[in-house]
């Protein structure tokens, strides 16, 4: 099967598109990333908390860092008419990656014993975030930032590649 010079134009405008987005939402997520390390830290070492309540108190604190960015950056262009919609949307997601992250970090502390700060930090801020910030970035992009109208039928394009398309087919 060839690839026609249209669709490979296409192909390359929906990978930049993405790669774009993806960018926008690793630079969101590392101010998140700190915010995060830094409120587990402090509620760990300066209010001496347990780890797995330091873990959802930082990932609580870094969820709302996360939505401003988010909404007001990578996804800026997305409905802003269906905004409680999409902030309910967000907070659940969100949890569910809060669950992933601290689960790991639970499972490292409690289940493995794995109980110094350096297993606590790299359990919950290096392999629950990864796995959570994975899981968050498909839901973000296929269900709360994205146009009301959907593209060929499909709900879970992105704002920003179905403005494209009605470009495309505008011209």
């Amino acid at each position: 099967m060839e690839i026609t010079t249209g669709e490979e134009r296409s192909l390359r405008s929906r990978l930049r598109r993405l790669t774009r987005e993806a960018s926008k939402f690793g630079t969101v997520g590392a101010v998140g990333f700190l915010v995060n390390v830094l409120v587990f830290n402090l509620c760990i070492n300066v209010f001496q908390l347990a780890s797995v309540r330091s873990g959802v108190i930082a990932t609580a604190v870094a969820i709302c860092t996360n939505y401003v960015g988010n909404r007001y950056w990578t996804y800026q262009d997305a409905d802003k008419k269906r905004v409680r919609r999409e902030a309910a949307l967000f907070l659940l997601f969100s949890g569910v990656g809060m669950v992933i992250e601290n689960g790991v970090l639970a499972l490292s502390h409690y289940g493995l014993g794995h109980t110094s700060a350096l297993a606590d930090n790299i359990a919950k801020n290096v392999v629950g975030m990864g796995l959570g910030t994975v899981f968050r970035f498909w839901s973000y992009r296929t269900w709360v930032f994205r146009d009301e109208a959907s593209v060929g039928g499909r709900l879970d394009v992105p704002a920003e590649e179905q403005r494209e398309h009605r470009r495309m087919q505008l011209k």
